[in-house]
């Protein structure tokens, strides 16, 4: 029977205590008692003749503790890989697609070798192996916009825990970036004002050799799509059909673009223009860019490319 580690992670475990969960008190200690879909997973499993332990991470540190559980045999290369045998199950509690993002996040960085090290063994088109297959359990069984509803995966703890002891293995696209983080869902690039309209900018967007804006025309927003995340755009589609096991990234630009008419001066229409491939760089041209990575916000004014790893993660599917 297999080993199952349900892992949630922590709210405001960076808070001003600095010590994760139970060093601030009652309250803290509050936000680090597993949530009820979390017992819930459990009592089904342990029904069903599973070993389970129920871990509430508040660090990347204790995130890896649980991650390193999966390694594989020592390899004479000294690399850390995952073990393709391992009869350990990983459950993620998540409230938000951000945290799951987080712990895949640290799987990569686990895994992923230096390219002075890569080995032999390594898929030409990947950099990093296959990672060990996880199960999602929604915090919000209701949701119906977050990543596990997108794929159709299970949502209730008892559909979760059969898919774990039960359910087929299904793999899918990973988009890693240049800033050493992943996307499972997808990112808008692009702010908003006050009023919740969105601020034009100027960037220059490419994917693989298709230029969809040059950095001279103002755009409203840039969205990189891996699953279907971000396919609409303050009621504008933008991303035609996210497949997150087609080993492309798509991705969509809104521009204004301003049409002359006879005898009736000129209006301002948005064109959509999209493409997939392998890569997607964009390069903004005028200060820091405001954009939503897997829901999480930042900004940056450097250049910022997401390349699309095929199949390099995996889910318990029901």
């Amino acid at each position: 029977m297999f080993d199952v580690v349900l892992l949630s992670l922590a709210e405001g475990s960076k808070d001003a205590c600095g010590s994760g969960c139970g060093g601030c008190g009652p309250a803290a200690a509050a936000a680090c008692t597993p949530r009820t879909p979390v017992l819930a997973c459990a009592d089904v499993l342990r029904k069903a003749g599973a070993r389970v332990e129920t871990v509430m991470a508040g660090s990347d540190q204790e995130i890896d503790a649980v991650l390193a559980r999966f390694d594989g045999p020592a390899r004479p290369d000294g690399l850390t890989w995952p073990d393709p045998d391992s009869t350990m199950r990983l459950v993620v509690a998540t409230a938000t697609d951000g945290q799951l993002r987080a712990v895949v996040r640290r799987l990569v960085r686990r895994y992923a070798p230096p390219p002075s090290k890569r080995p032999a063994d390594l898929d030409t088109v990947r950099t990093v192996p296959d990672l060990p297959p996880l199960a999602i359990l929604p915090l919000d069984p209701g949701n119906t916009d977050d990543l596990a509803a997108q794929l159709g995966l299970p949502r209730t703890p008892e559909a979760v825990a059969e898919a774990v002891l039960t359910g087929p293995v299904r793999r899918l696209d990973l988009l890693r970036n240049d800033g050493g983080s992943v996307t499972l869902d997808g990112a808008l690039l692009g702010g908003a004002d006050d009023t919740g309209r969105a601020v034009p900018w100027r960037g220059r967007v490419e994917v693989d050799d298709a230029l969809l804006t040059d950095g001279e025309e103002p755009v409203l927003a840039c969205a990189v799509g891996n699953a279907g995340g971000y396919a609409e755009f303050d009621g504008l589609r933008m991303l035609a059909d996210g497949d997150p096991t087609d080993g492309r990234v798509e991705v969509a630009v809104a521009v204004p673009v301003v049409v002359k008419q006879r005898f009736k001066g000129t209006r301002v229409r948005i064109e959509v223009r999209r493409a997939r491939g392998r890569a997607v760089s964009v390069l903004p041209r005028e200060g820091d860019l405001q954009f939503l990575d897997d829901g999480v916000a930042g900004s940056t004014s450097r250049k910022r490319s997401w390349w699309t790893e095929p199949g390099a993660w995996a889910v318990y599917a029901g």
